[in-house]
Parts: C-alpha cells; sequence; structure tokens
C-alpha cells in the first residue's frame, strides 16, 4: 500500500468525478441568503460529518462511515482512493489598536463588507493506492493525521491601511481508512470491497459542555465522502446492478453513505460513496454557472433572489465567507440571456426517443430532425383562435372566467385564486387530448410580464366558469 499521487490516467478520471463529489463536499456550506446572522446558517454542516468518538457517545450524530459495494477487477489490479472531507477553521475577527496590537470584536465594518466571526471549511484530502490482492483477508488499514494550524490575514481598507486581521485556527484531526475484499461464491470472479473511514481524534467535551455540537465540529470531518477508482476492471451498480448479483448487492451494508457509479457515462471503474443519495454518473447540469451551496438548489430563483439582496445584506454576505462573497458577485454580474438559461430544460424527451441523426444545440447536445411530436406541424390546432365550451358558451383568447380549481388536480397555490376573474390568453391542447387554459389572472401587476415571458396559469375547462356579466 502507499500513498503516493495518483498515475495521470487516475488523476484525469478523478477530477471529472470531483465536479460531482464538490457538490457533495459544499452541500449546505452557507445557506441563502449568505449571511452568518441569518438563523438557518447557525447550525452548520449536516451531511457526512463524522464526529470524535467521545462526543459521538454523547449524541445520535457518527464517527464512522461503512460503505459496501462489489467490483470485477482484473488481473493486477489496483484500487485508489481518496478521502475528501472539510477540515472547519474557527474564524476570529480582531480590530487593529493604535500601540500596535489587536482586540476581538464581533464585527469590523469595511466599505464592500463587514467582517464576523465564522466557521470557515478547509478542503482536506487522503489519498492511497492498494493492489486489489493486498485487500483480501484482513485487508489494510491507513491512519492519517492532520495538524492543528494557526494563521493570521491582515485586514486592509480602501487605502491599503491595516485595521484589523483574521485570526484562523483549526484542530488536530485523527482517522483511519480500513479497506477488506472478500470473494463471493458464484460462476463469476466478484468481491465483495469494503471501506471504512472514522474518526479517531482523542478529543473529549469540556467539563460542563457535554452537549455543546459547536465545540466538537473542529475536531470533526465534515462532508466526508469517498472516492474510489480500479485500474483495471468495474464496479456493478448498486442501484442497477445485473440480475445474477442482486442478491448480493442487497446483502451489502451501507452505513451513513451510498456508493454509486461516477464518472463519465458507460465507465464503472468508479465509485462516489456520498452521504447523499444519488444516482450512478450524477452530473452538474450545463446550466449551472457556479455553485450556490443552498439544500436542493434553483439556480434560477436563488440567483434572482440574491441579486434582489439589499446592499447592507449583501456586504454582510460578502464579509461572511469568500465562497458567499462569490454568490453574491455572481448573481449581481449575471447577464439577461445566461439567467433564461436557468429557466429550465428538457432533457427526458431525449432519453425516450434516443439520439438519431441530427443538429447539435447550443450546449452540444444532438437533437433529433424530427421531434417525437410538434405541434406546429399540426395545422388543426391554433392556440390564438381555438374555442373550448364552457357553461354552454365559447372560450377563447380575450375571454373573461372565474376561477374555480378543483380539488382532484390543484395545488395548494391556486386555491388561494378561487373566484377571482382571469383573462384567457391561449387555449392549448395537450398529446393525450387534454384541453387546457392558459390564463392571467385580473388585477395582478405582473400580468404583462407574464405575456411577454408566456408563464402563464393554467386549469383545465371544468375549472372555470363564464361570469354572468363576462366583460
Amino acid at each position: 500500500m502507499t500513498a503516493p499521487a495518483f498515475a495521470p490516467e487516475t488523476e484525469e478520471r478523478l477530477a471529472l468525478a470531483r465536479q460531482v463529489a464538490d457538490a457533495v463536499l459544499f452541500e449546505g456550506y452557507v445557506l441563502y441568503p449568505y449571511r452568518a446572522s441569518a438563523a438557518k446558517n447557525r447550525l452548520r454542516w449536516q451531511f457526512g460529518v463524522l464526529v470524535p468518538p467521545a462526543w459521538g457517545a454523547e449524541c445520535e450524530e457518527h464517527d464512522f462511515q461503512h460503505t459496501e459495494c462489489l467490483m470485477e477487477p482484473r488481473a493486477e489490479a489496483s484500487l485508489a482512493v481518496e478521502v475528501r472531507f472539510l477540515h472547519a477553521r474557527r474564524r476570529t475577527v480582531q480590530r487593529a489598536l493604535p500601540d500596535g496590537g489587536f482586540e476581538t470584536v464581533p464585527e469590523l465594518h469595511l466599505d464592500d463588507r463587514v467582517l464576523v466571526p465564522w466557521d470557515e471549511g478547509a478542503e482536506e484530502r487522503v489519498e492511497l493506492v492498494a493492489p486489489v490482492a493486498q485487500l483480501t483477508g484482513e485487508g489494510i488499514e491507513f491512519p492519517f493525521h492532520k495538524h492543528a494550524v494557526e494563521d493570521t490575514e491582515p485586514v486592509l481598507d480602501a487605502t491599503g491601511r491595516t485595521v484589523g486581521r483574521l485570526l484562523r485556527r483549526s484542530a488536530e484531526v485523527t482517522g483511519v481508512v480500513r479497506l477488506s475484499a472478500s470473494e463471493l461464491d458464484g460462476p463469476y470472479r466478484v468481491l465483495r470491497l469494503t471501506a471504512v473511514v472514522e474518526n479517531t481524534t482523542p478529543w473529549t467535551p469540556p467539563e460542563g459542555r457535554a452537549a455543546d455540537r459547536d465545540a466538537a465540529l473542529p475536531h470533526s470531518l465534515v462532508a466526508t465522502h469517498l472516492l474510489m477508482a480500479l485500474s483495471n476492471g468495474s464496479f456493478l451498480s448498486m442501484t442497477d446492478p445485473p440480475e445474477w448479483a442482486r442478491g448480493a448487492v442487497a446483502a451489502c451494508r451501507n452505513l451513513h453513505t451510498w456508493p454509486v457509479l461516477a464518472g463519465e457515462p458507460g465507465r464503472a471503474d468508479l465509485v462516489l460513496s456520498s452521504p447523499i443519495i444519488l444516482e450512478d454518473h450524477p452530473a452538474i447540469a450545463p446550466e449551472s454557472l457556479g455553485a450556490l451551496y443552498d439544500a436542493t438548489e434553483i439556480d434560477e430563483i436563488l440567483a434572482l433572489r440574491t441579486a434582489a439582496l439589499t446592499d447592507a445584506e449583501k456586504r454582510e454576505a460578502r464579509g461572511t465567507d469568500a465562497r458567499a462573497a462569490a454568490v453574491i458577485d455572481l448573481a449581481d454580474s449575471m447577464p439577461a440571456e445566461v439567467l433564461e438559461r436557468l429557466h429550465g430544460a428538457v432533457r427526458g424527451l431525449r432519453e425516450i426517443t434516443g439520439e438519431p441523426d441530427g443538429f447539435p444545440d447550443e450546449f452540444g447536445v444532438t437533437r433529433p430532425d424530427t421531434p417525437w411530436w410538434d405541434p406546429a406541424s399540426d395545422a388543426g390546432f391554433d392556440p390564438e383562435q381555438d374555442r373550448v365550451m364552457v357553461d354552454g358558451r365559447p372560450v377563447g383568447k380575450g375571454s373573461r372566467v372565474e376561477l374555480r380549481p378543483g380539488l382532484r388536480h390543484t395545488d395548494a397555490q391556486d386555491l388561494f385564486l378561487q373566484g377571482r376573474t382571469a383573462t384567457v390568453e391561449a387555449v392549448l391542447h395537450d398529446v393525450d387530448g387534454a384541453v387546457h387554459l392558459a390564463v392571467t389572472v385580473d388585477g395582478d401587476p405582473g400580468a404583462d410580464i407574464r405575456r411577454e415571458q408566456g408563464r402563464y396559469l393554467y386549469f383545465q375547462p371544468d375549472e372555470v366558469v363564464v361570469p354572468e356579466d363576462p366583460r
């Protein structure tokens, strides 16, 4: 077993997988509105936190992750493993004194930001390579040690004068990676790979602070996950295994983590074991321009809401963390055409129809020459002119209706519109033969924007009535 730099080919494969692994590493790192004072940012780091053993005995969090998956290694295969986690660095804000000293303060105001105390996350990696042949039997152990670090960073004002400093301290953490493999019975040479990551830091809670999670975080491995790559061979999917392997996959134990195939689609030589359940070959959406660090992030909404923060709120966010500052700058500088891309993309139809010969779109995705359904090719439908009968009266574009949302297919938002009048903007027919009315609500100050962007509300004919006076 060694811990050298990975071979160039292995490093190339891991670099691709790290794009997704980074999203796991920083999931929930700092949440909208990206300020330390926000209530949701006071309880930090919810995924993959491996706490010191003494703290794990006092709470419901864990000091280890246990991964099991199946692999089919070929001759002379080796396994490259990369453990990735965040190491909390406690940041203190200090103000410069006239005598050249510094005093700790709760905040420090600058022209462009407000600096406050905060726990930053420094990325840590533990890398090792082992021949698969060495993993059988008792397997191997690889202990690791990250030293305590203290450093300072001067804080300068707009004129270059030192007005304070940031003092950062990280605590010592230790851990161990345990790897083992056992061959399964059957006609194929399949090994069950077991990978355990454990926090072994000999830290104990201070007297009288047994329930203080905040004290345990600097001694924890945060957002811990694994990347594992075979040099020669393949892993089996844990979510969609071949029929002959389903029983063996079901017998695997995965505690506080879940392994999926990662890297390029079509390859099976790389696994990401994550505290967040993912699908095989997860990928970052091509429309996303940068990490927003918010759980289940919706880029368009977050970008718009972030850009709408007040100048004071943005100053505090910029002073909270460098990554939060980058989010603010991204939202403030995003061109309109880029924001439009975030509105959404349809990919499911490509999976249904396959990818026949066609032409690539602006994102490099090949589109078929003939869509599976093209409403423009059917001259029998015209949203501008079509009419549908409601209460014995024809209703079409320009008609006024009263909204009566039906309980069988209505969400809570529609129920707030009960009894409101609306103007029909189009009559639409879907591929199943159903009819939908696209409407704008009368009195809605955003109605003109909805018309311009084509973002209407939709109701079926049995969810509206024609008022007695339709004017």
